[in-house]
């Protein structure tokens, strides 16, 4: 069991609580119509720190051994990358 933290919460809820708020941010820039490639990079890294993070504090990967924390970052990466290559490709 997780010792609480920060006014009681415990780690797993501080961590949910943050994975909460980068959704609700990704949601707003939508809501206001922001767009660019900025942007959508932005939120490309958003969703790779959020996978991380479900990865590592409810996957329990932050307490394994050398090989499954890496293949997963490593995924995430892969995909963020092919995602932005495919973004930043010029359209014709």
């Amino acid at each position: 069991m997780e010792k609480p933290h920060h006014g009681g919460l415990r780690p797993c809820t501080l961590i949910w609580l943050l994975l909460l708020a980068l959704t609700v941010a990704t949601y707003a820039a939508a809501q206001l119509g922001l767009q660019g490639k900025g942007l959508i990079l932005g939120v490309l890294v958003l969703a790779i720190i959020k996978g991380q993070l479900v990865a590592d504090h409810f996957m329990g990967l932050r307490r394994v051994g050398s090989f499954w924390r890496p293949l997963l970052g490593g995924y995430l990466f892969i995909v963020g990358a092919l995602i932005a290559t495919a973004f930043l490709l010029p359209q014709g």
